[in-house]
């Protein structure tokens, strides 16, 4: 905690530096009540700080609310940080200033909210109420089910249908042609089978079954079919099914992120349909309203919206877990062959720690591959059904969404709606069982965040953030990758001596540490001035530095026979594998190494 304090010193004098003024004073502050509040004070105490100043950036005055952990004296802005302040807001009035300093409003961002993302474990108290609110939030989704009125859904509906009309077209004639291709993921599924163990499942649903025939699914071939058919696959009942995990995994110190790992087989089934959805959406026209894989546009439009104040972004809280699966399936009303595909594949139930098995609401956690596309399709809908409100006609074609191109966009949860449609697209997204963080979405003053960058006035205000604590031995691998990672991004934010601080912090824990080009694969130094080279190789002559490198390895998970076999088949593209020993290894490594070795600079 020491060393977070230190860093966090280092930098505030830079910053001071940068913007005329002194941080002594706040240096102390930090130093006292970290020392009686522990690292809560810089996890917690400090972002709220920073996301007090943001909304009153929005506001365009000091709202008398915020800023409550810290003292005021002679004045309505806090005393801590009040360098910086004063050189956004007037000291008397509150009121925000006609010119007020970009640098200044970096400095209160980067000094306030630098651990706001830091990857450090919840108390178990934290955690349970996570897991009590997870429960408690999908009770009130069935609550605003029961009591949407029917107008509503019918409207939702007619709004979906005119714009995925064509997308569950497409994918309900990939259904009936069978041109839906399953695939595995890396990641973890509820039976805890390893990578390759996925693909020698011997057990598919009724609900599957329906709509995917399990001989195309779990075999490669019909011989295969005929001859498992002697043992017999298990065919599992909708009560018999292997409810969805729920965890936690580490986000902010104040509240964990809570997912769902799903059962392998409905998961082998969501990517396939997953992959046709992506594949429609990018080669029509929702390309230019839906992002799936760049969120370049939604942070280019919160940009244009900081510089002419004509565009918000919203934040949705607990996005994932608010939406209802009432309105997706309304969302394929017309399409009863996706939606009872898309249905089969989703789970039902959750085990949920401490809340035990609680049927589910919502349509999927976050975890589930079609949790992220639907989501957004349904945020879609509603934004339009708001912007057709405010306007007072139905949209009767597309010609009438084209013209919101470039004005409304839906990443996940990060939406960009028009400024004048702003308070009935809230109303009806909040309407239908949405909850938007007011204190993280903006559309009156000229600040604007969207998917993870922050603008000002058209000026870039995004910042650094501090993902680990820092290493004290080599053996931290993930510490030690954060470390080099912050002290890069530092560099090229232009916070130079802090930079050189963690330098410092860097040759503590690695011998070796060159500069080097981003895109070398070494451990090291990046800077605008190039690389240094140390010898050439003597085969392919080119230039090589000694550095450390980052090795891991996927572990050993052997597979033969069928199995292996139908992951052959599941390969996408033509391409021969990139992985050779993908049969006796696969899956995330566990365990990861610092080598040293000689290696190109760039």
């Amino acid at each position: 905690m020491k060393s977070l304090s230190t860093l966090w010193n280092t930098l505030a004098e830079e910053l001071a530096g940068r913007c005329s003024t002194s941080t002594t004073r706040d240096i102390n502050t930090v130093s006292e009540r970290t020392e009686h509040e522990g690292i809560s004070f810089l996890t917690i105490t400090l972002p709220t700080f920073g996301k007090d100043f943001q909304y009153c950036l929005d506001q365009g005055f000091v709202v008398p609310r915020t800023f409550t952990s810290f003292r005021s004296v002679g004045s309505c802005l806090p005393s801590f940080l009040r360098g910086f302040t004063e050189q956004v807001f007037d000291p008397v009035s509150g009121v925000l200033l006609d010119n007020p300093s970009i640098e200044a409003i970096y400095a209160v961002r980067q000094l306030t909210l630098i651990f706001s993302k830091i990857l450090l474990p919840c108390t178990p108290e934290r955690e349970a109420k996570a897991m009590r609110d997870y429960v408690q939030c999908d009770k009130e989704v069935g609550d605003i089910e029961s009591c949407m009125p029917h107008s509503d859904v019918s409207e939702f509906g007619r709004m979906a249908q005119l714009l995925f009309g064509d997308l569950f077209s497409c994918l309900d004639r990939k259904i009936w042609n069978e041109e839906i291709v399953p695939k595995h993921g890396p990641g973890a599924v509820a039976e805890r089978l390893t990578s390759n163990g996925k693909y020698s499942s011997q057990y598919w649903t009724a609900r599957l079954e329906k709509v995917f025939h399990v001989g195309d699914f779990l075999y490669p071939n019909a011989r295969f079919v005929s001859e498992y058919e002697e043992d017999g696959v298990r065919f599992l009942e909708p009560g018999e099914e292997l409810p969805s995990r729920v965890i936690s995994v580490p986000k902010t110190q104040k509240t964990p992120r809570i997912i769902a790992i799903e059962p392998s087989t409905v998961q082998y089934v969501q990517q396939g349909i997953l992959e046709a959805l992506t594949e429609k959406i990018h080669s029509s026209y929702l390309n230019e309203l839906i992002g799936t894989l760049d969120q370049t546009p939604n942070q280019e439009l919160a940009r244009e919206g900081s510089l002419r104040r004509d565009l918000a972004t919203l934040d949705l809280s607990e996005a994932s877990d608010r939406v209802s699966s009432k309105l997706v399936w309304e969302l394929m009303r017309n399409h009863p062959l996706s939606q009872e595909a898309v249905f089969a594949c989703r789970s039902q139930r959750a085990s949920v720690p401490g809340q035990g098995v609680i049927p589910l609401n919502k349509f999927a956690s976050m975890g589930s591959a079609l949790c992220f596309p639907f989501e957004a399709m349904v945020f879609l809908t509603i934004i339009l059904l708001g912007i057709e409100k405010e306007l007072g006609h139905q949209f009767t074609s597309k010609r009438d969404i084209i013209p919101f191109i470039g004005r409304v966009r839906v990443y996940g949860d990060d939406l960009i709606v028009p400024v004048e449609y702003v308070h009935t697209v809230v109303d009806y997204l909040e309407r239908f069982g949405a909850r938007v963080g007011l204190s993280k979405s903006f559309w009156n003053g000229s600040f604007r965040e969207s998917c993870g960058k922050e603008y000002y006035a058209g000026h870039d205000v995004s910042i650094v953030k501090v993902r680990h604590l820092l290493p004290s031995r080599r053996q931290q691998v993930d510490e030690v990758v954060s470390l080099v990672s912050l002290r890069n991004q530092m560099y090229f934010a232009g916070n130079w001596e802090t930079a050189k601080w963690l330098d410092g912090r860097c040759r503590k824990v690695l011998k070796y540490f060159p500069d080097v080009l981003p895109t070398s694969p070494s451990l090291g130094r990046h800077s605008f001035l190039g690389y240094v080279s140390e010898k050439e190789d003597e085969h392919l002559h080119r230039p090589l530095v000694k550095a450390h490198v980052v090795s891991s390895q996927s572990p050993r998970d052997p597979l033969e026979g069928p199995g292996a076999l139908l992951k052959f088949f599941l390969k996408r593209g033509l391409n021969p594998t990139f992985d050779e020993r993908h049969l006796e290894r696969a899956g995330r490594p566990r365990i990861a190494y610092i080598k040293t070795r000689w290696v190109p600079p760039y």
